[in-house]
């Protein structure tokens, strides 16, 4: 049996491989016209942006190192330019003397590959620094022309995968860049609420990012670019990256039927219309496997398989290629960005009935160093959970998560299923409740019926129209961003605002990623409520419309950027270093408060987190409080800051009517968990410059408490009181789930692993922070409670206090 193989690298070499281990007499002839057999082409990128330095680490098989290891004829620079189907021979020219000859053979492999598309753009052919990446040649070219010429400025035309790589090896290697792509986003695989996520990370990169637009034409030999807008870029290098298209030229000329794309078409078992000649790799048709539908998906995986699976095929095995998901990765600077299965376009185009979740989930533990957030979004049908596709986009953790999605969309496995992967758990590498889980959980409250979502594109024009959507973040929160015409009421305090809600229509819920929202949503629903809970959350939507305002350049301020400017002179010492790495949102901005708070005028902090988010949250809140940022970056997934403290100025002339913005709330419950939760409000609310007065009374008097409190002398009446109620913070209960004190350990446990302080810890940062605590002097004495019992640094009053602080408060909370 003779085989001949046309085209090396991943398909073909892996095709001559395999079937030489199945069959040891076969006669296998492997021709390539290229000088490189197989080398690692998803590799060439970095190879330009010196992250592989060594050239030959490229070279995954030499010719002379198949022959020696495989007994193959392996013929370089030699191509395939004809095929004769009758005589079953193939005609090849020698690419270095010109030689022609024919060769026999029994079956065919074409694996010829798919080539940059190089479209008729006036100018292009008389442009000198014009370069498209497909080998190893394409590669030395760049590769020198950057070592040589060192360009100061290079523009990629093409946000794809290769155009992504390229946009960061150039800036690594010191070049300004400017992304021009023709569609509203890059990397097409993902839907545009991700893409935006990118799109900021790129900004904040310094990478000039151009959508919507094209080039019209190269100009100066291709020094000038002008775009089909007419906006126009200097530059000194082009990487052309606007896709490929597969090299089916030697096929059509053969007769052998095409498909989408000119894609060499083939069935189940890679046959093409004549059943002697096979195809595999980035020339062909495939089935897109959710669909069914005809795809072109030019990726390393598919070539592969296809290649080890034609040689079993050829060998007599009954094997056949059911179609391809589209897995990928890519790496984005700091980012990882993958996806699997059909996006949201795709299940449009295909008519199918589907439904989409957005989660936010962390890489690892949030208490182990290094965690940053995952956005991750689930397609799914919403009546049987099968599972169409997942997209993620983060620092670490990613490619994984997607991983074990494609992996269960291959097992027939639904969103149903999901919460049942019993998958590795250690705090450096994942939660308990793996981010995979979670999305199962999500999902499966949709499918069951437990809860309704709505999304980011929709709820503007939902609230335009009328409806109420409930914001139940902190205030703290709410005051860093909300989405216009949303209300604030916290989830604490959602159980005491029922009354003020309507019951005859839709409420729409949101909060910072979805899961705060969708307690509510479940809070309201049992109490007789219609609700939807805004998929992803406020992070969700806010992404995008910052992405929409940078733009625009209506609002530049919002956009996430790259801010470098020049400090005053100070000495290593006079900067304070703050490290928040491993907290989420609000956790950085409080910490900074904090530590703001604790410095004079004109010092300085520098501070690391590795909250993404960080990097626009930091400029916006400095902006309102007067502080300046220096430098804003990130570097190598931890977002980087140097700010500045504001310094005093004189107070502007006061008008007559003075705005209240201090903050004010009365403490009823001595619940664990609402305690907790009036001082994450009193320390957000504080942070963001209001001055904060909380009211102890009644059974809120037992938050504040000491735990090694002096024996006092009592009443009896006095001492039976006090031996029912809680003796301090520590012990106070659970308002639900208490469960005799054991919902109350898990609780402190949870918190205990979630980095999250504990409620004396809490107390004692909000009264460093200034937090005014008064204790009702009313209720101690109906309840028994003597001054020596409660925490130092507390005042005493009656109602007349409370009220006093409530003339300058905007915002009044009953707890």
């Amino acid at each position: 049996m003779k085989t001949i193989i046309v085209g090396g690298v991943a398909g073909g070499a892996t095709a001559a491989a395999r079937l030489r281990r199945l069959d040891e007499t076969a006669e296998i002839i492997l021709l390539e016209r290229g000088k490189e057999i197989s080398f690692a082409n998803c590799g060439l990128p970095y190879y330009i942006g010196d992250v592989i330095k060594d050239r030959n680490k490229l070279l995954v098989q030499t010719p002379e190192g198949m022959n020696a290891r495989f007994n193959l004829d392996v013929r370089n620079l030699s191509e395939a330019i004809r095929i004769n189907r009758e005589q079953k021979t193939v005609t090849i020219r020698k690419v270095d003397t010109g030689e022609e000859y024919d060769e026999t053979y029994d079956q065919l492999i074409l694996s010829p590959g798919a080539k940059p598309i190089r479209p008729g753009i006036p100018g292009l052919a008389e442009a000198t620094n014009v370069f498209t990446l497909r080998n190893i040649p394409d590669t030395d070219k760049m590769r020198q022309y950057v070592d040589e010429a060192r360009p100061a400025h290079a523009t990629v035309i093409g946000g794809g995968f290769i155009g992504l790589e390229m946009a960061e090896n150039l800036a690594e290697r010191g070049a300004r860049v400017t992304l021009v792509e023709m569609s509203d986003q890059v990397m097409a695989p993902v839907d545009p609420e991700m893409a935006a996520i990118v799109h900021e990370h790129l900004r904040a990169k310094g990478v000039e990012l151009i959508l919507a637009d094209g080039v019209a034409r190269f100009e100066e030999e291709g020094t000038r670019v002008v775009l089909t807008s007419g906006k126009t870029i200097q530059t000194e290098m082009n990487i052309l990256s606007i896709g490929v298209m597969p090299e089916s030229n030697l096929a059509a000329e053969a007769g052998l039927e095409l498909g989408i794309k000119q894609t060499i078409q083939v069935d189940e078992t890679l046959r093409t219309s004549d059943p002697s000649i096979f195809a595999i790799g980035d020339a062909i048709e495939v089935k897109d496997y959710i669909t069914g539908e005809p795809v072109h998906v030019p990726l390393a995986w598919p070539a592969n398989r296809q290649g080890r699976l034609v040689a079993d095929i050829i060998a007599g095995r009954d094997v056949r290629y059911t179609g391809t998901l589209g897995t990928a990765v890519a790496k984005v600077f700091d980012l990882t960005v993958a996806a699997t299965g059909n996006n949201e376009k795709r299940l449009r185009q295909s008519g199918r009935r589907y439904e989409a979740i957005h989660l936010h989930p962390g890489s690892h533990a949030g208490y182990y160093p290094g965690a940053s957030p995952i956005s991750m979004k689930l397609l799914f049908d919403p009546v049987d959970g099968t599972i169409f596709g997942a997209q993620a986009i983060g620092m670490t953790g990613v490619e994984k998560r997607i991983d074990v999605l494609a992996t269960a969309i291959k097992g027939g496995l639904t969103v149903l299923d999901l919460p049942d992967l019993e998958l590795s758990y250690a705090p450096p590498y994942s939660s308990a409740k793996d981010p995979v889980n979670m999305a199962g959980y999500i999902a499966s409250n949709i499918v069951l019926g437990d809860s309704e979502n709505v999304h980011w594109h929709e709820i503007d024009q939902i609230v335009a129209d009328g409806g109420l959507l409930l914001d139940v973040r902190e205030p703290s929160e709410n005051e860093l961003g909300s989405i216009p015409g949303s209300v604030n009421i916290s989830l604490p305090t959602l159980r005491q605002s029922l009354d003020e809600l309507p019951k005859d229509q839709t409420i729409y819920v949101t909060c910072q990623v979805g899961l705060r929202g969708y307690v509510a949503s479940q809070l309201l629903k049992q109490n007789g409520f219609t609700v939807k809970n805004l998929s992803g959350g406020y992070k969700t939507w806010a992404t995008v419309n910052r992405d929409r305002e940078a733009r625009s350049q209506v609002r530049e301020e919002t956009a996430v950027t790259t801010i470098k400017s020049e400090p005053k002179q100070v000495t290593k010492e006079q900067i304070t270093l703050l490290d928040t790495c491993g907290l989420q949102c609000p956790g950085p901005i409080l910490e900074l408060k904090t530590k703001i708070d604790q410095l004079q005028d004109g010092d300085q902090v520098f501070v690391k987190a590795s909250d993404p988010g960080f990097l626009p949250d930091v400029q916006a809140w400095a902006k309102k409080l007067g502080h300046t940022v220096h430098t804003a970056e990130m570097n190598k997934g931890i977002v980087e800051v140097l700010l500045e403290k504001g310094t005093a100025t004189a107070a502007p002339v006061q008008s007559d009517v003075t705005k209240a913005d201090d903050a004010t709330m009365v403490v009823f419950s001595g619940d664990l968990d609402k305690a907790l939760a009036s001082f994450v409000i009193a320390q957000g609310a504080q942070a963001m410059g209001k001055q904060v007065t909380m009211f102890f009374t009644f059974w809120g008097l037992n938050v504040i408490r000491k735990p090694d409190a002096p024996s006092v002398e009592k009443a009896p009446m006095e001492r039976m009181m006090g031996m029912m109620m809680p003796k301090h913070a520590g012990d106070l209960p659970l308002s639900n789930m208490n469960m005799g004190g054991a919902g109350q350990k898990m609780m402190k446990k949870v918190m205990k692993d979630k980095q999250v302080d504990a409620l004396e810890t809490m107390m004692a940062k909000a009264q460093a922070a200034g937090v005014r605590m008064i204790a009702c002097t009313m209720s101690m004495d109906i309840m028994g409670i003597k001054k020596e019992e409660l925490l130092d640094g507390i005042d005493y009053g009656g109602v007349a206090s409370y009220l006093g602080a409530t003339d300058d408060a905007n915002l009044n909370l009953f707890i």
